[in-house]
């Protein structure tokens, strides 16, 4: 294929993706971590992203699975704290890139306006304006605190917990955060690797609510971006959801995009996708 047939192709598929957006009576956005690497978080993508991003980690040669885990918490919670103290950090002084934006006003078009399902924990979207209500975090989420135990004690805001962490040696240096009910070591609302002790009621009633939402929508969008297809829960979600209501799933991802004969394949980052779908949308009328 030329570089002038692919550039035509890829033209094509921006057009259909902006013709389901604005044509659909909702938007489901299915996102994965590539949604924010744009924005500038880290992507954890195999041993090498990860220790990068963790220098000090690799040192001690501990893969993203042994240190994302409750086993870590009970060796060593200075160190589990040390890794999700620093990204709770990042991900509170991050700003959503513009990509976000374009999502929620699209969904604001909507007649039932916007709902996305993430495997991310980052917060981007509450943080981009999207309603929080209308947001499903599968996966958890590091703005949130559960007991490692659990003692029974429900899930809470971590507003009241400010993270100081030496990076050097991904450790944190002030006081650990405890369970307000019996004292012990608090942990991030977010499930891990090997993980029986994940309180999932905050995610549960999320789940709820987008179930609802689906129920009443006819023709949704439904758009995944950055889902890679080595934790695929968020693939399959969306797979599943544009099966069910006979339309294309839009899949944007820079490496992963191959998509079924009904999807539309959109082989670049999140921003560019977005972007380029905004422009492509640029006199098409919006069905009632």
């Amino acid at each position: 294929m030329t570089s002038t047939s692919a550039t035509t192709e890829l033209d094509a598929r921006l057009r259909a993706a902006a013709e389901a957006i604005a044509h659909a009576d909702g938007l489901l956005i299915c996102a994965g971590a590539g949604m924010g690497v744009d924005s500038g978080l880290p992507d954890f993508r195999g041993p090498a992203g990860f220790w990068r991003e963790y220098p000090a980690l690799a040192d001690a040669q501990l893969a993203f699975e042994e240190v994302a885990s409750p086993a870590t918490f009970r060796r060593d919670p200075t160190l589990a704290w040390g890794f999700y103290g620093h990204r709770l950090a990042l991900y509170r002084r991050t700003v959503p890139h513009l990509g976000f934006s374009l999502l929620r006003t699209w969904g604001e078009r909507a007649r039932y306006g916007a709902f996305v399902f993430t495997s991310n924990v980052d917060g981007q979207f509450q943080t981009a304006g999207f309603d929080p209500a209308n947001i499903c975090e599968c996966h958890g989420s590091v703005h949130y605190l559960q007991c490692t135990q659990p003692c029974g004690q429900s899930v809470w805001p971590a507003d009241a917990f400010i993270p100081e962490v030496d990076e050097a040696q991904c450790r944190l240096v002030n006081a650990l955060p405890r369970c307000p009910t019996c004292d012990a070591l608090a942990r991030p609302n977010v499930l891990m690797f090997s993980d029986a002790a994940w309180i999932a009621d905050r995610t549960d009633a999320q789940q709820q609510r987008l179930a609802q939402w689906l129920a009443q929508v006819e023709r949704p969008a439904v758009v995944e971006i950055g889902a890679g297809p080595d934790i695929p829960t968020v693939r399959r979600f969306g797979e599943r959801s544009a099966a069910l209501r006979h339309v294309p799933l839009i899949r944007i991802n820079p490496r992963d995009a191959a998509v079924g004969r009904n999807g539309i394949a959109l082989p670049m980052s999140a921003l560019a996708a977005l972007e380029a779908i905004a422009r492509a949308m640029e006199g098409i009328t919006p069905l009632p």
